[in-house]
């Protein structure tokens, strides 16, 4: 190969690889797949499109590796970064966890009611309660960097911590109130899968393969008990050890993210909003797009996300409970705030977890999902762009 052709070559792979190592790399993908499923869900190739979605292998259709088996994996990088945060990270000390914390507690709570509050007496649609209590924390970062040095680097520690504290969240309300006919016998086997687990790390295993093979045992446990099969990542995560060094000088838990973090980004998230974001518009009346299941999810998102975070932040620091972000005003506050309403891939997830079965609304989840998420971006974004950089306290 030539020196020009080489150096050509060069100019065209920099910038593919700065893309894909830049913070907002994984939220543009995302956001092409789904658009992609939309797209295809409204053309000549929705036939096909659900086809392929029911077609089975393993007794599984695709749509369900995707959402039971491939999101575990998701869930587990989610359980990898909780469990870093709280004992190394950002949320070690109660007084880290107290804004956040507060923040998080109310970014589910008014959401919640909200939603509840459009689908009382409505029936079936109030098992969706949960759905605008979830913040999506891959797009709100992604939008913070877009802001660059417009948003102080505590306001970004915030939003972290809160999501981390909100995913906590969501994944006790599918363990808690998602879940199907419970077999014993199966919930008992995931049981002994969990003391082995927990019996590796106290025995200062630092190999992963252990881990990894109990935790596969673990999930397909999960899978026939009832329990959300992708509960099984978040265990698993939590038994991988952060504080041993394996015999290359490694922390496996730094060890499992680093190899995962791109498959996650890159795949399965991207195979999660193709597989989950397709809805047939043409196949809904405007009396569908403007019932209270969508209202429902894009106020609660939009609305209470909002309310609720910044509301019960105010309030904390007002009773000297805790500190608003260092080197932010709260106008920048109330812009993370209204990001937080950014909920697409959980909203969606736990939008086919309340309504399986029922295309109709899911449909409409779907798009209430799409309508507050987009509003949150929009606004969040003309907020912390037109902010003051300089805190009045």
């Amino acid at each position: 190969m030539t020196q020009q052709s080489t150096g050509v070559a060069g100019k065209v792979i920099k910038p593919v690889s700065d893309f894909f190592s830049s913070p907002i790399a994984g939220g543009i993908v995302l956001i092409l797949a789904s658009l992609a499923a939309i797209i295809v869900a409204n053309s000549t190739l929705h036939e096909s499109y659900e086809s392929l979605l029911k077609l089975k292998a393993g007794g599984l259709s695709v749509e369900h590796w995707v959402n039971d088996a491939l999101m575990a994996v998701f869930f587990m990088m989610v359980g990898l970064e909780i469990k870093r945060e709280l004992l190394t990270g950002q949320l070690v000390t109660w007084s880290q966890r107290a804004l956040p914390g507060f923040a998080a507690l109310g970014g589910m709570v008014v959401p919640a009611l909200i939603y509840t509050g459009f689908n009382v007496g409505h029936g079936d649609a109030l098992a969706g309660w949960a759905i605008p209590a979830a913040t999506d924390i891959a797009f709100a970062l992604g939008v913070l960097a877009l802001l660059g040095s417009r948003v102080p680097s505590s306001l970004k520690v915030f939003l972290s911590a809160l999501a981390i504290l909100d995913d906590m969240g969501a994944v006790a309300i599918i363990a808690l109130f998602y879940t199907s006919d419970i077999s014993l016998i199966m919930l008992g086997a995931a049981t002994m899968m969990v003391i082995l687990l927990f019996l590796l790390n106290r025995a200062g295993v630092t190999r992963l393969l252990p881990y990894l093979a109990a935790g596969c045992l673990l999930w397909f446990f999960m899978l026939q008990s009832g329990v959300h099969a992708t509960i099984a990542g978040i265990v698993l995560a939590f038994c991988i050890p952060l504080r041993k060094k394996d015999r290359d000088n490694k922390v496996p838990l730094d060890r499992l993210e680093h190899a995962i973090n791109p498959w996650v980004t890159f795949l399965i998230l991207p195979l999660f909003g193709f597989a989950n974001a397709g809805v047939a518009l043409s196949g809904m009346t405007m009396d569908d797009l403007l019932s209270s299941v969508p209202v429902g999810v894009a106020l609660g998102l939009f609305i209470g996300k909002q309310i609720g975070i910044f509301g019960l932040s105010l309030l904390a620091v007002r009773l000297g409970l805790a500190r608003r972000p260092d080197n932010s005003s709260w106008t920048q506050v109330y812009g993370v705030s209204v990001l937080c309403g950014i909920g697409f891939t959980m909203s969606l997830f736990i939008g086919n977890l309340a309504f399986a079965g029922n295309t109709l609304l899911i449909d409409e989840v779907k798009v209430g999902v799409l309508a507050g998420s987009l509003l949150a971006v929009v606004a969040g974004m003309l907020i912390l762009r037109f902010s003051s950089a300089s805190p009045v306290r």
